[in-house]
């Protein structure tokens, strides 16, 4: 139902959702150039793979909310940090994700 040709070597299950964080800001709106020490990790990423869905009670799944390619938000220290291949991603549960950036 939910299935999607994953882009990454990461095939999430169940309601778990694969996302791929924004680049973070280089610079501040004042045009301050910022140190990676100070830059904030992004809460905004890009949904890469999507899993099956939430197993209901009745036995069928449940439809996401997002979509692959959806900007989303998500809190700082939702989901679980994943290296592959020396790319780093997020996967976290549906419910993590606070929004759609559109």
């Amino acid at each position: 139902m939910a299935k999607t040709k994953s882009a990454t070597k990461i095939v999430p299950i169940g309601d778990r959702v694969v996302i791929k964080r924004v680049a973070a800001e280089e610079t501040t709106k004042g045009g301050i150039i910022l140190p990676d020490s100070a830059k904030e990790k992004p809460r905004e990423g890009i949904v890469l793979a999507l899993g099956t869905g939430k197993l209901l009670k009745n036995g069928d799944r449940a439809p996401f909310s997002v979509k692959a390619n959806d900007r989303v938000l998500f809190s700082s220290y939702a989901g679980t940090e994943v290296k592959v291949d020396g790319e780093e991603y997020v996967i976290l549960s549906e419910d993590e994700i606070l929004g759609i950036v559109s």
